[in-house]
């Protein structure tokens, strides 16, 4: 399985944090979100690791990392970072599209490279549970995510207008089954870049877009669901929250921090 860590965007929610590194790169309880990342896919037998970075990206390659740059990662967006490593998207290998941003126990990415679909997003059933922790109104930050018959995701990113439209949150981990990498690759070609996707234009097109867009396309896309197990880190305040839930023993109820502790 080839894997492609997203990094390229400049993290400005983490500033001061990010001022001189990239987000993938901040560090939670002394080590940083990417090295915690790549030792949960080497534990699962993933070692062919590619980020795809763009803002301080000689920070990612001096720890070690293959890199491949979006040179123009100030102006686009997570689907047009992806594509910047088109090449590399091997069709004879399941396809893992990471978000460099966050971390997740091993079970989470066991579970989600059991699932056999021709697409396959991990989601979290829990998420309620989680955002209560961050956020006093849940409903104003997630999206909707709703589920068909067996389970085949047939809607994410929109806006709610209740709870009873989300049945997950999407929490950036994608799998592609190895005999549709070329399709993705022929998919991504033949959208509109004139046209709009959900008010983004096609440079900047949100990845929940391009899912959906793979949906409405008539891809098979499946979820693999879990409780919990995962965080990201999107601003000082989360990483503030970590650290502290991290202290005082409650953050392994949400996520088992000493998986990649070492």
């Amino acid at each position: 399985m080839k894997a492609l860590v997203l990094a390229a965007g400049q993290g400005t929610r983490l500033r001061p944090l990010t001022d001189d590194r990239p987000k993938c790169m901040v560090e939670l309880a002394g080590i940083p979100l990417l090295k915690r990342q790549a030792t949960t896919l080497r534990r699962l037998g993933i070692s062919d690791i590619t980020v795809v970075a763009g803002y301080r990206a000689d920070q990612i390659a001096a720890a070690g990392f293959a890199t491949c740059l979006n040179p123009r990662f100030a102006s686009t967006n997570m689907v047009s970072t992806l594509f910047c490593a088109e090449h590399l998207m091997d069709e004879n290998q399941d396809l893992l599209i990471c978000y460099g941003d966050i971390v997740y126990e091993t079970r989470v990415l066991a579970a989600l490279m059991k699932v056999n679909a021709a697409a396959t997003v991990a989601i979290d059933s829990q998420w309620r549970r989680y955002w209560e922790l961050r956020l006093d109104d849940p409903l104003s930050d997630a999206e909707t995510l709703k589920l068909g018959p067996e389970g085949r995701l047939v809607e994410l990113g929109k806006k709610p207008k209740s709870y009873a439209d989300i049945e997950g949150q999407y929490i950036g981990l994608i799998k592609i089954r190895a005999d549709q990498v070329r399709d993705l690759k022929q998919l991504y070609k033949a959208m509109d870049r004139s046209a709009t996707y959900d008010g983004k234009d096609f440079d900047n097109m949100y990845m929940t877009s391009f899912i959906q867009y793979q949906i409405d396309q008539g891809w098979d896309v499946q979820v693999s669901p879990a409780d919990n197990g995962w965080l990201e880190v999107d601003s000082v305040t989360d990483l503030e929250l970590y650290h502290h839930m991290a202290a005082n023993g409650t953050l392994k109820s949400f996520y088992d921090i000493q998986e990649t502790q070492a």
